[in-house]
């Protein structure tokens, strides 16, 4: 019979025989697994997109000052903080103020005046358009300034891949389309085991944001919501979803965390596809949509001031350097040419 000796307090010795050592053998596939989680951390969460060599340099002015007021998108804060910081750097005497609400509180404060700028991540309604135009007799100018992936996120430990719009539709409509149900278990859009009975938890945006009525016209069919979504701001739906394993939310490409992961998404018949720059480029994405400015520029005439030069700024290749850094997608050089010239 082997003995084991005690130590001092009564307790057993650690063991001594136990061979912690990592084999030749092992070591070298324990490294190539390292090295490809390393990468494929990188590709999905760190890797920059490129920026279209096509897109002019921007060429900074002399003497440039006043103040830029931005009301809108909450979708659009990192983008235009981002660029408010670059561009502040070429000229210290503008003062950028900047307010997040929300997309819906972007014309109104466009029409009376209160701001330059109108971030907004959905186009203007056809009320918003004619309050605008009934005030100053033109339409206000829409400059594309950022593409977007509006992800349909989940836990990273949720196992669903791919969705359906119409499944989409089940979970978050209150009256679902044509020929649809109301889904509330995870079993409902198809997983089994143990998430078949898991219910499904909501999360979304707010009524003032336009991704909420992006969202509402483009998946519920202009239908209303569930009353059981929890609103939130963007960065707090990801979060939400990243704190809730049951969970489901949508918010834009750019707050992704590695806390949730996006499901791929098919409109119609079994052809899924992914939130990337490419497919979202390519308008093969379900739910790709652009991101604007909207400015009050009078019909042949340039944007004057600083905020036609912000404009400049950021649909230059240096503005699109910005974009990329708040972890959306770049426009190209052909998309910024078939929009309106700020000067």
């Amino acid at each position: 019979m082997t003995k084991h000796l005690d130590s001092a307090d009564g307790g057993p010795l650690p063991r001594t025989d136990i061979d912690f050592s990592l084999r030749p053998k092992l070591l070298v596939p324990v490294i190539l697994l390292m090295g490809l989680a390393t990468w494929l951390w990188w590709w999905f969460f760190a890797r920059p997109f490129p920026v279209d060599s096509n897109i002019p340099h921007y060429v900074q002015q002399s003497n440039l000052a006043g103040t830029i007021v931005s009301v809108g998108s909450d979708t659009l804060t990192d983008v235009m903080v981002q660029s408010s910081r670059s561009f502040r750097q070429l000229y210290p005497g503008v003062t950028i103020q900047l307010e997040d609400k929300g997309s819906g509180t972007a014309p109104p404060a466009l029409i009376e005046g209160r701001s330059q700028l109108a971030p907004m991540s959905r186009l203007m309604t056809e009320e918003e358009l004619h309050a605008f135009e009934a005030k100053y007799g033109y339409p206000p100018t829409a400059y594309k300034i950022a593409l977007d992936a509006l992800a349909v996120y989940v836990s990273r430990d949720n196992p669903i891949r791919q969705m359906t719009i119409q499944q989409l539709d089940g979970l978050f409509s209150a009256k679902q389309r044509p020929g649809g149900e109301s889904y509330e278990t995870w079993g409902s859009v198809g997983l089994t085991g143990d998430w078949a009975s898991k219910h499904v938890e909501l999360f979304g945006r707010d009524a003032n944001s336009g991704t909420h009525d992006f969202f509402r016209q483009h998946v519920l069919a202009g239908a209303d919501f569930k009353a059981s979504v929890h609103e939130d701001l963007s960065q707090d739906v990801v979060q939400d979803v990243a704190d809730h394993v049951n969970g489901v939310g949508y918010s834009g490409i750019g707050w992704r965390t590695s806390g949730v992961r996006p499901v791929a998404l098919a409109n119609k018949g079994t052809e899924f596809f992914e939130p990337t720059y490419e497919d979202s480029l390519a308008g093969r994405y379900p739910l790709a949509r652009f991101l604007y400015i909207y400015v009050n520029q009078p019909p042949g005439k340039p944007l004057d001031g600083a905020s036609g030069e912000f404009i400049k700024y950021v649909l230059s290749y240096e503005g699109q350097q910005a974009v990329v850094q708040a972890k959306f997608f770049p426009l190209t050089a052909k998309l910024i040419g078939e929009g309106p010239i700020p000067h």
